[in-house]
């Protein structure tokens, strides 16, 4: 018998087989691949999120000079370091850091009578001045005094929760990669050659204008969630798709399929929570809170929303990020597709010799 033997019968060899066949190594390494990602997205979206606590909030202080000194140290000792405290002179002043994106709060101390004032501009993320404003309430109680909350900047009426900026941000850098996988896959996913390479770049740049146009449409005439600033939202979404196009193809070109889940591991995984859409650096543990606005998601969130709100305030960096990210991208996959273009013609003059 079968058995006896130690031998397969028939349908245990046929089984076998048809398991190979439906699922190849390749493609069980793929699974795995994305299994990894699915815990990833899972641990980053959770650890980012799961417990926010404010930690160096920063807040401008205008107080009696009688006053200041006191203020400053009491705030900023504060169990925890909730706030960053700092006094400017005068009421404009605060003003203006509170709308150039300097600060997310400002505690005006009443010289005389129990209620002081805080302002806050809630468009440039509501959580910050939230939290924020609860902690400046809750040292006033303590001291039984009151706080009067005004909004200089809120966000309009379509836009709930100041999010409508990270959304978009967030469809413009998943289009941008997975325009550049589907550039790959057309190919059969093989490693690009330079001319291939050079063809995908270009054909990113038409497909970043198409979608920065669209994304300006849905937000503007659409829906009305982030009014104004239509051209300059379509170039800071070309610039967003582009960028996430272009470090698509320069990791696929590198890496092949792999290239891929490295592209949606630094733009979804780890950008996109980090990214200040949800909840600022200041609500956030120290990983995300570093890596945020290092990344395309945080820096386009930042550009989108401080240019709808804010008159560009506080985007220089931010453009810097992004254009850096388009670059690298570039460089990336042209000296890739030049190293296996120059291996190539080494391996075939040595095998003709």
């Amino acid at each position: 018998m079968a058995g006896a033997t130690g031998r397969s019968t028939p349908v245990e060899e046929g089984a076998g087989a048809q398991l190979r066949d439906a699922i190849t190594a390749r493609a069980a390494l793929v699974m795995l691949g994305v299994l990894l990602l699915q815990l990833g997205f899972a641990l980053s979206y959770m650890g980012a999120f799961h417990a926010p606590e404010p930690h160096k909030i920063p807040v401008t202080l205008v107080a009696p000079p009688e006053a200041e000194r006191e203020a400053v140290e009491r705030l900023n000792a504060l169990p925890g370091d909730p706030l960053h405290v700092t006094a400017v002179r005068d009421r404009a002043e605060a003003r203006a850091r509170l709308l150039d994106r300097r600060t997310d709060a400002v505690l005006l101390l009443a010289p005389a009578g129990p209620t002081d004032t805080v302002l806050v501009a809630s468009a440039g993320g509501p959580s910050a001045a939230t939290a924020a404003t609860g902690v400046l309430q809750d040292v006033a109680r303590a001291q039984e005094r009151r706080i009067a909350v005004r909004d200089l900047r809120p966000p309009v009426a379509g836009d709930f929760r100041g999010l409508s900026s990270f959304y978009l941000v967030l469809s413009w850098t998943i289009g941008g990669y997975l325009a550049a996988s589907a550039l790959n896959m057309a190919a059969g996913s093989k490693r690009p050659t330079l001319h291939r390479t050079l063809v995908r770049l270009a054909a990113m740049v038409p497909y970043a204008f198409v979608s920065g146009i669209g994304g300006a449409l849905i937000v503007g005439p659409f829906l009305d969630c982030l009014p104004g600033s239509f051209w300059e939202l379509v170039g800071m979404g070309t610039l967003v798709v582009f960028a996430s196009g272009a470090v698509g193809v320069a990791l696929q070109s590198v890496a092949g399929t792999v290239g891929l889940g490295l592209t949606i591991l630094i733009f979804t995984v780890l950008g996109n929570p980090s990214s200040g859409g949800v909840y600022p650096a200041s609500l956030l543990p120290p990983f995300w809170a570093a890596i945020g606005q290092a990344l395309p998601p945080g820096a386009g969130t930042t550009v989108v929303r401080n240019t709808v709100y804010f008159g560009g305030s506080a985007t220089t960096e931010a453009f810097w990020i992004l254009g850096a990210w388009a670059s690298g991208g570039v460089v990336v996959a042209i000296l890739a597709a030049a190293f296996r273009r120059g291996r190539a013609g080494r391996a075939g003059g040595h095998f003709s010799a």
